[in-house]
């Protein structure tokens, strides 16, 4: 009698995918958690500003009536018209813009080379200048609107975009940031450029800032979101309505006896278009870098 005998190769074929099955939907069961908590975490944030860029386009009896409604009854673009009409957007946006950019640059670059000479360079006393540094970023920014104002009067830059721009351009934040990639450098690639001849300033141009081009971008555009968002401190400083920044100008909306919403929000929006660009244009820039690229084992 013949006796049929069934490969081992089939049979295990035929088991193989169960574990994987198996191993699948636990990893679907233990990720449902953490995914829905995303979920709601990014509804919550996204609500508001869905709720503030759709009234945006409602008319002004519209934003008052009850029940309040999350979509516009009539769509109409009217605040912006008004909005446009009403304030000088092209002078408060180059004034804006020049103070943002300038800052910005200025910031990312003296932050690095603040970062890089404590991170690199070894001496007693930069170890407490880095501590002292580190202490400034608990301080809230408003402990030292008083003197800093004083030494922007005193300096004779009251009332012009300098004075906003140059208080502004070394962060603690800033210097930290690159402190701590710095410190991630291996020194044997620095010492590797040394003993090829390398100057500190061809280190630092052409082996530590495109190394850290993650940190300059991430700070370049946090730097210029607060910049642009920057509110008390163009305040106290600028005098002048052709001096005005953006935000201190959307200010000027808002009245002693009544606040027209339908221009305020309708200008708040279009404030915000040179940030949502600049997040769109540089976010696929924001990735980790290898330092141990130039590097064998």
């Amino acid at each position: 009698m013949a006796t049929s005998t069934s490969s081992p190769t089939a049979s295990l074929s035929g088991l193989a995918p169960r574990p994987l099955k198996r191993r699948k939907s636990g990893e679907f069961r233990r990720s449902i958690l953490p995914t829905t908590m995303l979920w709601v975490l990014a509804i919550l944030v996204a609500f508001p500003l869905l709720w503030f860029l759709l009234s945006s386009f409602k008319g002004g009896g519209e934003l008052f009536t009850y029940p309040l409604s999350f979509l516009p009854r009539e769509w109409t673009a009217g605040g912006y018209v008004r909005a446009w009409e009403r304030l000088d957007f092209v002078r408060f946006f180059g004034n804006t813009m020049l103070v943002a950019s300038v800052t910005t640059v200025l910031t990312v670059f003296f932050c690095a080379t603040a970062g890089y000479a404590l991170a690199k360079y070894r001496a007693p006393w930069l170890s407490v200048l880095a501590l002292c540094i580190l202490s400034m970023t608990m301080l809230p920014g408003e402990v030292i609107l008083n003197p800093t104002f004083t030494v922007v009067r005193d300096l004779g830059f009251y009332n012009s975009l300098l004075g906003v721009i140059l208080p502004s351009i070394l962060t603690p934040t800033g210097v930290f940031m690159f402190r701590q990639f710095f410190i991630t450098v291996p020194q044997e690639l620095l010492d590797a450029a040394r003993i090829d001849g390398a100057r500190e300033l061809t280190i630092f141009f052409r082996i530590m800032l495109p190394l850290a081009r993650p940190i300059m971008l991430t700070l370049g555009i946090i730097s210029f979101q607060w910049r642009w968002n920057d509110y008390i401190f163009p305040l106290i400083i600028l005098s002048d309505p052709k001096n005005f920044t953006l935000q201190i100008a959307l200010r000027t909306l808002i009245g002693s006896q009544n606040i027209d919403w339908v221009i305020l929000l309708a200008a708040s929006v279009i404030s915000m278009i040179p940030l949502v660009l600049l997040y769109l244009v540089f976010q696929k820039y924001i990735t980790s870098s290898d330092i141990n690229t130039g590097l064998r084992d």
